[in-house]
């Protein structure tokens, strides 16, 4: 199963860039990986009808401690960001990427992963708190292993 991994994130704003920092490392570990930044919208330009899309972004969240990884697929991935979790970007890259999925039925079929950092700093600087940082290799493993063909 091809798939592709979106790297979400402002590296400008802390902990808002470990989505890049999670999307460079697998990049240089040869994975297809799209940084998309702040803007979802890049997709629709270089979606290439891959059958599985992971996202991996910074996620605000009171429920869940800073440096927590968390992984949603399928519905979930709408349902509890609206609901629970919030993302660290003015308009969600979920509802962007809603739309996208009615204008491009192959993507409205691609298996859907979700995987969340939950930030500690979103604020002005290009460090990330150690408990982000602390965070990445789990999130690179975890990406790996969704990688791997495997159906759900």
């Amino acid at each position: 199963m091809r798939t592709l991994i979106l790297a979400l994130g402002n590296e400008l704003m802390k902990d808002d860039g470990v989505g890049l920092k999670v999307g460079r490392i697998l990049a240089e570990k040869g994975y297809n990986v799209l940084e998309v930044g702040t803007d979802i919208f890049m997709l629709s330009s270089h979606y290439n009808g891959e059958e599985r899309l992971i996202i991996v972004d910074a996620i605000l969240s009171e429920k869940f401690k800073p440096g927590e990884v968390i992984h949603l697929e399928g519905e979930d991935v709408f349902e509890k960001l609206k609901a629970e979790i919030r993302s660290a970007h003015f308009m969600g890259a979920i509802d962007g990427l809603k739309l996208l999925m009615k204008l491009d039925e192959r993507l409205a079929r691609a298996e859907v992963h979700f995987v969340g950092i939950v930030a500690k700093e979103i604020d002005l600087g290009t460090e990330l708190s150690d408990e982000v940082l602390g965070a990445v290799p789990r999130a690179v493993a975890l990406i790996e292993e969704l990688c791997k063909n495997r159906k759900n």
